[in-house]
């Protein structure tokens, strides 16, 4: 029993040697060349190019949709408005028929 303690003890002090990491020795630091510069200028130059492009297109697809709606609406408006015209035509037919039945039929014949 005392071995196999002694080797777990043993084992754990081990893992934990191999467990640390080594320091990893310091890259000298390399100036900043102008050519790094310019590739760095251009990079940002084409990102914000990209960006305004995508901006525009957004607001295209959004004026587009906002059109689309309002065209929409409009032709709602306009068949609710044709609805109820023709809705209101034959409620008043149907009154005008409904008086001529009752008028054709309270007048006597006129003898001749």
């Amino acid at each position: 029993m005392n071995k196999l303690l002694a080797v777990l003890i043993a084992g754990l002090f081990a893992t934990s040697v191999f467990a640390q990491a080594p320091t990893a020795p310091v890259a000298p630091t390399t100036p900043v060349t102008k050519a790094d510069a310019k590739e760095t200028k251009a990079t940002v130059k084409a990102n914000a190019t990209e960006s305004k492009t995508d901006a525009k297109a957004d607001a295209k697809v959004t004026d587009a949709k906002n059109d689309a709606m309002e065209t929409k609406t409009k032709a709602h408006y306009q068949a609710t408005k044709a609805k109820t015209k023709a809705h209101m035509k034959a409620k008043a037919a149907k009154a005008d028929a409904k008086v001529d039945a009752t008028t054709s039929t309270t007048t006597p014949p006129v003898p001749k």
